[in-house]
């Protein structure tokens, strides 16, 4: 079906960004390290602390997109990071190739014609596939907002 195509492509591309909002590889390219532990005055969460929320999330809504006996994480502790800086070196790094891993993955379960968008997931409660990419849509851009904003508010956006 052309018209299905074209609606899970553009689906894709919206899911990507630089659209209406940043991508999420401007938002965290050259992001200073030594500044992604720190939350700005009068900001409630630092780059960490947004950067795995992301990857929890979108890794949640992924795999509740894939099966039923999928269990996520206990609201909301386990959807934030403790505490507001990564422990090691190489976990920001982590964090972004583990985001990135599972959008390509949920970019290709949308593009896989053969999942049904609009029925809904027999272990949900209503929730269909195509629900579930606009949800993360929306999560993600609203984050990536905040994470520019904290970029911004620690002098490490000039774009």
């Amino acid at each position: 079906m052309p018209n299905e195509t074209r609606v899970r492509k553009q689906i894709a591309d919206m899911l990507k960004g630089d659209q209406a909002h940043a991508s999420f590889e401007s938002s965290v390219e050259e992001f200073p390290l030594d500044k992604i532990g720190i939350r700005p005055a009068g900001l409630p969460h630092s780059a960490w602390e947004l950067l795995e929320h992301l990857r929890i999330t979108q890794n949640d809504i992924l795999r509740f997109s894939q099966s039923g006996d999928y269990k996520s994480p206990q609201w909301p502790e386990g959807y934030w990071p403790t505490p507001p800086a990564p422990a090691a070196t190489g976990e920001w790094e982590a964090s972004i190739h583990a985001y990135k891993k599972d959008f390509a993955e949920f970019t290709q379960w949308i593009l896989d014609s053969s999942n049904d968008l609009y029925e809904p997931l027999p272990w949900g409660e209503g929730q269909n596939l195509l629900r579930e990419a606009l949800l993360v849509m929306e999560h993600n851009s609203y984050h990536l907002g905040q994470l520019l904003l904290v970029r911004r508010a620690l002098g490490a956006w000039s774009k």
